[in-house]
């Protein structure tokens, strides 16, 4: 059973629609104008439209257009008591799904209304479909399972298919272009372009040129007539990457198109309408910018209409261990470049550091200590160079998690089941407290001695308290070989101390 509306003005033609759909089991409504039809549609869930061609307030072929106006994507069939293929012709290229003449017949009712309903139920189908798509090739290029990536990922998700500004707003290397990526991919919009314009790396005297377009002889250098992004983004999306970088006599133009849909090229004498959603990031925090005078506040609360911040990567370490697969294995797609796997005591030590430079950085070490381990499992050693004990954040509770595939023993390269390689010499986190470092107050730090000597060795005495005196384990866990661990051990001074 679907559910009809039916707009004309003649109560005859409504009675006898209203018969013939409800003996073929649906639901009809019956108005006589446009406007009542728009008070039907914006509070009632429909499936089809029968509309007059000629009312006399509004056309079938008006409602037509002010459903698209409004973002409305339902199938309307146009009926006519004037039968010309002119009227056929203009009502198909308007946006009507058939076209029927009066009187119309039941059993031509029946058959136009089956087929319309059909094409719509294909048009959700294949949308529903592109949708999964688009999903898919999100999953792939933005990885993630935490709560602060899936509560981005939701909102993503709601968002998308509107056509509402949205704001990303998150450090250097958090991923805001491919958050942005995502939106386009999951809305209506996936099939059209999605330009990017940078507004930091853009030259001052060239960013206007390049959002808006220019003329031939706009300015010394233009030779021909160009297009600029917002003309280029038209029917897609457009993201301003950085925009707090944008100069201000620019940001009210940027304003300008935004509310109007419409601009002029650089030395042009009209306007240009576009139909471009735009996404924009920025690192910075736009309320300061505006508050200094830096940024307008008119295009901030243009901008800000759905605000996303897109957490650093310290605050997702559990989302760490499967990062570092995806690019183990992009490493090698690209580059034939294949690892063994990775040892648990390097995720943990990934997981420990602070990373300034968020995903961008995890890449770069990845990729470096994947290269340096010449095929083998990639062990803590590989990664310590970049990561310094200065460097890594104070211990954090971390959630349970599984090993991502490709994390094998150092011993034989057995692949773990169901968890973490085991423990061997795993690293005890920076800044665990033991009673032999904790001071009177309770302040880790109280207590440490400033002689480098003596911080060597109450960094062994805490080696070999965490690994019970092991001593293969506590030069791991300290970075060093076995060797020089003991021949710290045996000397004079590490003798009286340690033993």
């Amino acid at each position: 059973m679907a559910t009809v509306l039916c707009v004309d003005d003649e109560p005859s033609v409504g009675v006898v629609l209203e018969h013939a759909l409800a003996k073929l089991g649906h639901e009809p409504i019956l108005v006589t104008s446009v406007d009542d039809a728009l008070k039907v549609i914006h509070r009632t869930p429909l499936d089809l439209i029968l509309a007059d061609y000629r009312m006399p307030k509004h056309t079938g072929i008006e409602l037509i257009k002010l459903l698209e106006k409004e973002g409305y994507r339902l199938p309307v069939i146009i009926m006519t008591g004037y039968s010309s293929i002119e009227h056929a012709v203009m009502s198909i290229k308007a946006g009507a799904i058939d076209y029927l003449t009066k009187p119309v017949r039941p059993e031509t009712l029946e058959i136009a209304v089956n087929q319309a309903l059909e094409v719509t139920r294909l048009r959700r189908e294949n949308e529903m479909f592109r949708r999964e798509v688009a999903k898919m090739k999100v999953g792939r290029a933005i990885i993630g399972d935490g709560p602060s990536f899936r509560n981005i990922m939701e909102t993503i998700a709601t968002v998308a298919p509107t056509r509402v500004t949205v704001l990303l707003e998150g450090e250097s290397g958090t991923g805001k272009e491919l958050f942005a990526r995502a939106i386009h991919d999951q809305s209506p919009r996936a099939e059209q372009a999605f330009i990017t314009i940078n507004c930091a790396a853009m030259p001052e005297g060239l960013v206007e040129s390049a959002l808006f377009g220019h003329e031939k002889g706009a300015f010394t250098g233009a030779t021909a007539r160009s297009a600029g992004a917002f003309e280029r983004a038209h029917g897609g999306t457009l993201l301003l990457d950085e925009v707090s970088e944008m100069r201000l006599d620019l940001q009210s133009k940027l304003l300008r198109v935004i509310q109007e849909q419409e601009f002029e090229r650089v030395g042009g004498s009209g306007p240009i309408k576009v139909d471009v959603r735009v996404i924009a990031t920025t690192n910075r925090d736009l309320r300061t910018e505006v508050e200094a005078g830096r940024f307008r506040g008119d295009l901030y609360y243009r901008l800000n209409v759905v605000p996303i911040r897109t957490p650093p990567l310290r605050d997702r370490p559990e989302d760490i261990p499967k990062l570092v697969q995806f690019f183990l294995q992009r490493l090698e797609e690209q580059m034939g470049v294949r690892v063994a796997g990775i040892a648990a005591e390097t995720i943990a030590l990934l997981q420990a550091y602070h990373w300034p430079g968020n995903v961008r950085e995890l890449s770069n070490v990845v990729e470096r200590a994947a290269i340096l381990s010449r095929g083998g499992l990639v062990l803590a050693d590989a990664v310590r160079g970049h990561i310094t004990h200065e460097s890594i954040s104070a211990p954090r509770a971390m959630p349970a998690m599984s090993a991502p595939v490709g994390v094998r023993s150092p011993v034989g390269g057995t692949p773990y089941v169901g968890g973490l390689a085991p423990a061997q010499g795993a690293p005890v986190p920076f800044g665990t407290v033991t009673s032999a470092t904790t001071g009177a107050s309770g302040d880790p730090l109280s207590a440490a001695p400033f002689s480098l000597d003596a911080l060597e060795h109450l960094a062994i005495e805490r080696a070999l308290v965490a690994t019970g005196g092991n001593r293969t384990k506590a030069a791991k866990l300290l970075g060093i070989s076995e060797r020089t661990l003991r021949n710290k051990l045996n000397g004079p001074k590490a003798h009286t101390d340690l033993e």
